[in-house]
């Protein structure tokens, strides 16, 4: 909801603004929730059947990152309808504070994938000893200069990616996966072994990620310098709980104002 709020209060043509959104919930409930919030939001739900991708998933560092639902994005183009060519793929945990349809016009250049790069992370860090072992698996990123990016803020060309099967593409590293355990983490490696050093860059300005720390740790996360356009809280801290338990990170006051279920209570209390 707070995403949402975000994009209708920075977006110049609000009413332009379509919502597709991904759940494995009761769809009506869903609905009636986002209508009594939003009135006049254009938006559809689909159904994300779990089971449909859960004998594909391997076990990662995290638990968090292995709910089907973090996978959902790799099926995208099968779930929105056929007429939809170009859509921007957002996480939930993160808000807004530009107008979405300057990432919307990116020059596409006949990338499959628009995203911020991040070239100074240590690439080599999510893929395991075996991978980079194996001759074959560690030619993969032969012609390319593979870097980091992260798959919660994408400009996607559906119908290029239904044309050239990055989904299928993106499954096979999966089973290899399954067989080896080549990578770390959840869902992000397999984006990266097909697309890493083959998408179309955008500025960082557009996915300031990493905010959510380590509430485990008590690790907080800064701004990183330059403008922002796009405040994402990926990591294992999440601002709604850093709130609600009075705990919060200094960029979480960030999030407070669109924080509406919140902002709903302390009304309530007041």
């Amino acid at each position: 909801m707070a995403a949402i709020l975000s994009l209708l209060k920075h977006s110049t043509c609000p009413e332009n603004l379509s919502f597709h959104f991904f759940s494995v919930h009761s769809e009506p409930e869903l609905s009636s929730s986002i209508n009594s919030t939003f009135p006049c939001l254009h938006f559809k739900i689909y159904q994300f059947d779990p089971n449909s991708i859960r004998k594909k998933i391997s076990r990662s560092i995290r638990q968090a990152l292995d709910q089907p639902l973090n996978y959902a994005r790799i099926y995208l183009a099968d779930i929105i309808p056929d007429n939809v060519r170009r859509i921007i793929y957002l996480d939930s945990d993160l808000i807004v504070v530009d107008d979405i349809a300057l990432l919307w016009s990116v020059d596409m250049e006949d990338k499959v994938v628009a995203a911020p790069e991040y070239c100074n992370a240590n690439f080599a860090l999510y893929f395991t000893n075996r991978f980079w072992s194996d001759p074959k698996l560690a030619r993969t990123f032969e012609g390319r200069n593979p870097c980091y990016f992260n798959t919660g803020v994408m400009v996607v060309d559906v119908y290029k990616w239904r044309k050239e099967r990055f989904k299928q593409r993106i499954e096979e590293w999966m089973a290899v996966q399954k067989q080896k355990r080549i990578y770390h983490l959840g869902s992000l490696p397999p984006f990266l072994l097909v697309l890493a050093g083959n998408i179309k860059p955008v500025g960082h300005r557009w996915n300031q990620h990493g905010l959510g720390g380590d509430n485990l740790q008590g690790k907080c996360r800064s701004l990183h310098p330059g403008p922002i356009s796009l405040l994402h809280w990926s990591g294992k801290g999440k601002p709604w709980l850093r709130l609600g338990y009075k705990k919060p990170c200094i960029v979480d006051h960030l999030w407070a104002p669109y924080d509406l279920y919140r902002s709903s209570k302390h009304s309530l209390e007041e």
